[in-house]
């Protein structure tokens, strides 16, 4: 019995020291922020900052389309409970930054459109799709936060 419970403890240490691969919900990926409009303005780059400033909000994803801004963020565990709260204090904010853009202004804590946000900046950076096919899958992953919703 004794050496069972050590062969049992032993194999627990050993997977606990095992790295994770990157899928652990929360890490944090902190991806750029990405402007598919063609414009060198800094609006995409200015709501992550603000996003990243609230304290319950650990990890944000923000793409800009043409017409549409879209800003994915994770919530702090213990922060769950205030989820509506704290998306449209999010939003409020964002809309101010924003006024003077003629966008639809999309914001998500949903974890599916966020990891969606992430490969998009993934493919645009390893050259899988150009601007106007980002836009247009952008457009796609709005729509599925608003089916979602």
């Amino acid at each position: 019995m004794k050496k069972a419970a050590g062969v049992f403890l032993a194999c627990l240490l050993a997977g606990c020291g095992q790295e994770h691969d990157g899928t652990v919900m929360i890490e944090t990926a902190n991806p750029n922020a990405v402007q598919l409009d063609g414009h060198h303005d800094s609006l995409a780059d200015n709501v992550k900052k603000e996003a990243d400033s609230f304290e319950e909000i650990y990890d944000t994803a923000v793409v800009k389309g043409k017409d549409q801004l879209l800003v994915a963020y994770k919530v702090r565990h213990l922060d769950r409970f205030q989820m509506t709260s704290i998306e449209k204090k999010l939003k409020k904010h964002i809309e101010k930054m924003a006024k003077e853009e003629k966008v639809e202004i999309v914001v998500s804590s949903d974890y599916k459109i966020f990891l969606e946000a992430v490969r998009l900046k993934e493919d645009m950076e390893a050259g899988h799709m150009n601007e106007k096919e980002a836009d247009k899958r952008l457009s796609e992953i709005i729509k599925l936060k608003k089916e979602m919703a």
